[in-house]
Parts: structure tokens; sequence; C-alpha cells
């Protein structure tokens, strides 16, 4: 194959950049484009050869993107807009502003590029977004399947569901059996961590509710008995690897800086997603871990020894000093950075600049993509 000229849109720390190196196809990005200045920094330095536009996607003229001639185009436009935890404005939110230019040139372009893929969270498949999208796309002759897929489908153990998209123009459709091949189901009982291949109307099954409590009587550290069932059921899941395999050899030698200060263990401890270097689960790193606790991350028991029941069973009934002495137990820390990345699927060679801060390096991560799942999807669609 020849090799395929790239445009990378809304390239963040060049998670699509490392995808791409990690498909194995032939492939030059012959402009990565953003205004995230520290994303833009990371880039930088990680592929200081390829051209790093830092401007709005809408300034470019489509002028500018034809003298690109591009093959591909990979983006992941901003989330906020779909998010189910945000305004959910849509079309409306000015952050669509450059994804809906994208939609409006792609027609005039002097030549069309023959693949896209597109990535963005969970709840973008039933936007009008989406809509316009896929509208677009077929008026313009490309066939194309819309997939959400979670890293528990290639063996990574963290939940990371996300949507996705890819198209090409050809007369050739892209299977759904080849698709649910490179993305197994998985022992799992959670059915939201399942690969889902879209019908090109209707939106994927939900699952049950995370809130879904009905049935359940709760635990220790305000977890339900289905709480606790799912994650046994996730971690005797083999065809996972563990948190251990994704940890930094040496970081307990520097384990201080990273441990959950007292403060943070008194407010948060009955809401905190613990898991054991054993484990076969983690829950999706967003740009908040390390700033903000709920929902953000899980944080990872260095003590193994100590039961956690033992720790939290009446825990609500101890002093605060108690309190803390009770959870200091666990040795409850963040994951590094660096570690994230690795469950994120970034190769050993990504490495950040000296003054990005850590808490600069979480929220870039949290944005970003899992390499190894975008990659197989560009193996597909490049098939």
């Amino acid at each position: 194959m020849a090799t395929l000229r790239v445009l990378e849109l809304y390239s963040g720390i060049g998670g699509m950049h490392y995808a791409l190196q990690e498909s194995g196809i032939p492939a030059q990005v012959v402009a990565a484009i953003d205004i995230n200045t520290t994303a833009n920094q990371i880039y930088r330095h990680n592929f200081p050869d390829t051209p790093l536009w830092n401007k709005t996607i809408e300034g470019i003229t489509v002028d500018d993107f034809n003298k690109l001639s591009f093959d591909m185009i990979l983006m992941s436009p901003p989330c906020q807009p779909f998010t189910r935890i945000g305004l959910q404005g849509d079309i409306a939110d000015p952050r669509t502003k450059s994804f809906l230019y994208i939609l409006d040139i792609l027609p005039r372009l002097c030549r069309r590029p023959r693949f896209i893929l597109l990535e963005n969270v969970k709840g973008f498949e039933t936007s009008s977004a989406r809509g316009l999208l896929v509208k677009t796309l077929s008026e313009c002759g490309y066939t194309f399947q819309e997939v959400m897929v979670s890293p528990i489908s290639v063996g990574i153990p963290n939940s990371r569901l996300r949507y996705f998209l890819i198209a090409r123009i050809s007369s050739e459709e892209l299977k759904v059996s080849e698709i649910l091949d490179a993305f197994p189901l998985t022992a799992e009982s959670d059915s939201s961590n399942q690969p889902t291949v879209l019908s090109p109307i209707l939106s994927p099954p939900t699952g049950q509710s995370e809130n879904n409590m009905e049935g359940s009587h709760i635990l220790y550290k305000l977890e339900t008995t289905t709480d606790a069932q799912r994650k046994m059921d996730q971690n005797k899941d083999l065809s996972v690897r563990q948190i251990k395999d994704f940890l930094e050899p040496h970081v307990e030698d520097s384990m201080e800086q990273h441990l959950l200060p007292p403060k943070t263990l008194l407010r948060y401890s009955f809401l905190l997603d613990i898991v054991k270097p054993t484990c076969r689960r983690s829950v999706c790193f967003t740009k908040g871990y390390g700033r903000y606790v709920e929902g953000t991350g899980s944080v990872l028991q260095c003590c193994t020894e100590t039961e956690m029941e033992s720790v939290f069973t009446g825990l609500d009934q101890c002093s605060e000093e108690e309190k803390v002495q009770q959870l200091s137990k666990l040795k409850l820390r963040y994951f590094t950075p660096r570690e994230v990345a690795n469950l994120m699927g970034f190769p050993q060679s990504f490495s950040f600049p000296a003054q990005i801060s850590t808490i600069q390096q979480y929220r870039v991560l949290g944005n970003s993509l899992n390499v190894v799942v975008v990659a197989r999807l560009l193996q597909l669609l490049v098939s």
C-alpha cells in the first residue's frame, strides 16, 4: 500500500498519531491541528517533525485543506456538548462550531479523503451532530459503521466506553462480523463495557444504569451487592490483563507524593473506586483525576495484605483521627500519569516535557483516547 497522507484534527497529545503507528499502516501525518497550548507542547515534544497548526479549524480555508491533499482524516471533536454530565448543548454549543465547519467543507474538497475515523463520548450517538455527520457522509458516497467500544475488549483493565465511526469511499461495505471479531465479547456481566455495533438509526442498548440500586442493599463503602458482584465478575475475566502489568516498576520508592491526603480520605473514602494490582478492572480516568475524586478514576490499594472490608466496617462510628489511621492501612494512592498513559495504550516512547505539571498531565490524558482500540479500528478501516 502507498503511504497514506493523514490529517489529524483535534490532535491533542497525539493519541491518534500513536494509534496510526500502532496499526502498522504506512502513513504520514501531513498536519496536526489543535488550539490547546499545553497539548500542543506535548505533541511537539513527541512528534517534532510533524507540522502542528495552532489555529482554529474554522479559520482554515478550503484551499488550505486542498493543498494538504490528504487521504485520511482522524478526529476527536470536543466531547463537552455530548457528555452525560454536561449540559448536552449538542449543535447549539459553540464548541461544535469547528465540527460543523468540517461537515460543511467535506463535500467541497477537491479530493475527498478515502478514510475517516471519528471518536467521541457515549452520548454522541444520539446527538443531532451525529445525525448531520451520517447524512453528510452518505451524501458524499461513504460507507460507514458506528461502534461503541471499551478497552476491556482488547484486554486492557480500564473501562472507557466510547463512540467510534469508521468511514471509507468504497463500494465494499464494512462488515459487522469483522468489527465484532476485532473486539470480542468479554466474560464479564457488565453490559455497559461490551462492544456494540450501532444500527444506522437506533441507539445502542444502555444496559443497567450505574445508579440503579433497585433490589440491592448497601454493603460497606456505599457499595451495593450488585456493584460488588459486577466487580468480582470483572476480576475473574482472564481475557483481561491485571493492573500490575501497567504499573511503573519503581513507583513505590516515591509513593508518598501519590498517596491520597488525609483530607481526601476523610471526605471521599466511601466513594472511592479502589483496585488492587491483581484486579482486572478500573474505571475511566477523566481530566479531573488528581484534583477531584468522585467519578474521575480508580485509586490503587498498595498494602494488599490489609482487607478492605476490615477497614471500612464500622468506620462511620470512628473519630476523624481513627478514620485516618484505619484508611491509611490501605496505602491508597493515585495512579501516576505514566500508569494512566499505559492503561490508555500509549507506548513507552511517549513522554511529557519537563515543564508540564502532574495535574496538567492528568488533564490532557483524560481528554485523550485509547491508542490500542483506535489502532484496531484503523486496521479494519484500511483492510
